[in-house]
């Protein structure tokens, strides 16, 4: 039989959180149950239940950065048991069949990936997402949190961990390289402590100097406010790669102008608005625009196993979700920035509906 949960849910854009009792699927042979610890806050949970990117399908449960304890397994799991630490990130299903999933790309699944939340499961049921006390996940979208990280601090690097890690590692961040880091935020802490247990010099980038001694102990090396124009022109042509974590409609072609030549500027970030660069900027020195999408399962457990190796947890603070209110205003904290780094619901808190 189906179980019942609690959750966080929006019934529709505008709308502030309510606490629903959620319907979760009876375990199939490959599912396991997660009783949900703690549930991350990400900007694209925000975009959606506000209806910015479109096509929100309400009412809605958000949350794709997902720690807890597997609490059952259906008869054909193999890869986990009762009592393990594990997470869910961005996706609870794909084909695995196909070309791109068998390249540990599922996020690229050709019959189409199934999102955590905000996305149609293959039987035509909405996907509901972490803001709730369980979830139910077939074992191969399901990682394992490795001893050395807590589970609230493991939460974000479901997200904010592999949205970075994976373009730091494509583009070859490590010693003798030097990246630079746009945005010291959500995505933005979670690459500079990467880069930097990566091995490269960092540098910070962020409008103003008002976090600079913040992104020195995340492990930037250097900090740059963007308004400082002779700084950011001292800064040209020193980068082999840049990260742009932010969401705000910049200048590409100033921050292109800071790669050394055969350098990329990746944008993880998703602003609402299209990006633009003058073609010269790119041909003048074999430069690359480009983006970068999550991380496939296998490289999501690479990476949590990286960061417990080298200590790495998300910057966090904790909400207390017993008013819901408590959630509606976390939101317009992170759109204004002021969250240090990333807020985690402690999802036993949440109440009865």
């Amino acid at each position: 039989m189906p179980t019942t949960t609690r959750a966080l849910s929006v019934p529709s854009a505008g709308a502030p959180f309510e606490a629903v009792d959620l319907e979760r699927r009876d375990l199939r042979d490959d599912d396991v149950r997660i009783d949900i610890a703690f549930a991350g806050i990400c900007h694209s949970d925000i975009h959606t239940v506000r209806d910015e990117w479109g096509a929100a399908h309400y009412p809605i449960v958000t949350g794709h950065e997902i720690a807890g304890t597997v609490s059952a397994v259906g008869d054909g799991v193999t890869k986990f048991k009762v009592g393990d630490r594990v997470g869910v990130g961005c996706l609870v299903d794909s084909c695995g069949e196909c070309e791109h999933c068998k390249n540990g790309q599922e996020m690229f699944c050709s019959k189409g990936s199934v999102g955590t939340y905000n996305s149609q499961n293959y039987d035509g049921e909405w996907a509901a997402g972490g803001y709730s006390q369980q979830i139910v996940v077939t074992e191969r979208m399901v990682v394992r949190v490795p001893e050395g990280i807590e589970l609230d601090e493991a939460a974000p690097l479901l997200c904010a961990g592999i949205t970075t890690y994976s373009p730091l590692k494509r583009w070859g961040a490590g010693p003798g390289r030097k990246v630079a880091v746009v945005g010291v935020g959500g995505l933005g802490h979670m690459a500079v402590k990467l880069a930097a247990a990566l091995g490269a010099e960092v540098t910070t980038l962020s409008r103003s100097m008002a976090k600079a001694e913040d992104a020195k102990e995340l492990g930037s090396s250097q900090h740059i406010a963007t308004s400082d124009t002779e700084a950011m022109r001292a800064a040209k042509g020193n980068f082999d790669l840049i990260v742009n974590t932010v969401s705000a409609d910049l200048d590409m072609d100033t921050y292109v102008r800071l790669l050394r030549p055969n350098g990329a500027l990746v944008n993880v970030g998703l602003p609402p608005s299209k990006l633009a660069v003058r073609p010269g900027s790119l041909i003048g020195g074999n430069k690359v625009l480009t983006g970068s999408n999550i991380g496939g399962i296998g490289e999501t457990q690479e990476m949590l196993d990286f960061c417990a190796e080298h200590g790495i947890g998300a910057t966090i603070e904790t909400l207390d979700a017993s008013d819901t209110t408590t959630v509606d205003a976390a939101y317009d904290k992170v759109v204004a920035g002021d969250v240090r780094y990333r807020y985690v619901i402690d999802t036993a808190t949440i109440p009865s509906a």
